[in-house]
């Protein structure tokens, strides 16, 4: 850190930083139990994945900002891409239970679609980066471009889905009548759109006053003045509202037009409400792991001579006395 009269000195963590860090995940955990929420798995697993991921990335990154190869920088965007894709899949699925055919491509395409452009625009005009695809910020740019476009597209995507099967009496009456499909889910689409907004208008609301954000905390900590660190995170912030619109807008448009036909009739059979294999295979995986040490337990009991808990009980179902 800085002495106060030079500049700033990079920050040098080791994994028993991180650990101690973790505490703080282990601090939730033993309050999610304490009251009973029941997110002490999620919570934990989310952890892991945090230091699994962010390990990789800082190993891969490393190899891409000192080679400073196009093609390179290219693919690392397109790898975020198709990896928030995946996650806004699994997540839609695991969380409201709905998704739609051709789900994994309409929301590739839309993310594609804004954060690519958004993010050659920002870095080259308004932050006048050259060339364009410098490692160190555009990949950075592209990876905050994706986390917060993911929000805006899983709010829409997990509303329209909703509305479109709790209120389909009312948009058929739209469609009875002689609407299209975009007229008689207009209302729908209109609402989608200002949820997934309406956090990111938040954020910009209280940013600077309430909330320093990462990315301006980022390049002060690595030695960049107050006011630069600012300058950018007001150009990041618009770059990301631009494309959170841009894919809301076009996932949206995609949902109505796939899950109601060019007939103007809704196509329930084209909205899956079963789990994502993403996440059924986790937990096929933990039931088997769990029948496993269940039936060693069980049979290690009976070898004892113990009583099992379904050993007592069948008497009392056969209607016969425990004696």
């Amino acid at each position: 850190m800085s002495d106060g009269n030079g500049p700033t000195t990079p920050i040098h963590l080791g994994w028993t930083n991180v650990g101690l860090g973790f505490a703080f995940i282990l601090f939730d955990v033993v309050l999610s139990s304490s009251f009973g929420l029941g997110i002490e798995r999620s919570l934990f697993t989310a952890a892991v994945r945090c230091v699994v991921q962010l390990s990789v990335v800082g190993v891969l990154l490393q190899q891409v900002f000192e080679t400073k190869d196009p093609w390179a920088v290219g693919g690392i965007a397109l790898l975020l891409n198709l990896l928030g894709t995946f996650e806004i899949t699994g997540l839609v699925a695991n969380k409201s239970k709905r998704r739609y055919d051709y789900m994994l491509p309409s929301v590739l395409i839309g993310l594609l679609g804004s954060t690519i452009p958004i993010s050659i625009i920002g870095t080259k005009v308004a932050m006048s980066i050259e060339p364009f695809w410098e490692p160190v910020q555009y990949i950075p740019i592209v990876g905050m471009l994706c986390g917060n476009t993911i929000s805006g597209i899983l709010v829409c995507v997990s509303f329209v889905l909703r509305e479109l099967q709790e209120n389909r009496d009312k948009i058929e009456i739209y469609l009875a009548f002689g609407a299209t499909r975009m007229e008689a889910c207009k209302s729908i689409a209109r609402e989608a759109l200002r949820l997934a907004l309406t956090p990111l208008i938040n954020q910009m609301s209280v940013i600077g006053i309430i909330a320093i954000p990462g990315m301006m905390t980022g390049a002060i900590l690595g030695g960049a003045s107050v006011q630069q660190a600012a300058r950018l995170q007001m150009i990041i912030m618009f770059m990301i509202a631009a494309s959170t619109a841009l894919a809301s807008i076009f996932t949206t448009i995609s949902v109505i037009s796939i899950t109601i036909d060019g007939e103007h009739r809704i196509r329930t059979d084209r909205i899956d409400e079963s789990m994502f294999w993403m996440w059924r295979a986790p937990e096929r995986v933990l039931c088997k792991i769990m029948g496993f040490f269940k039936g060693v337990f069980r049979l290690s009991v009976k070898e004892k001579g113990y009583k099992t808990f379904s050993d007592e009980r069948t008497p009392l179902l056969a209607g016969e006395s425990c004696g």
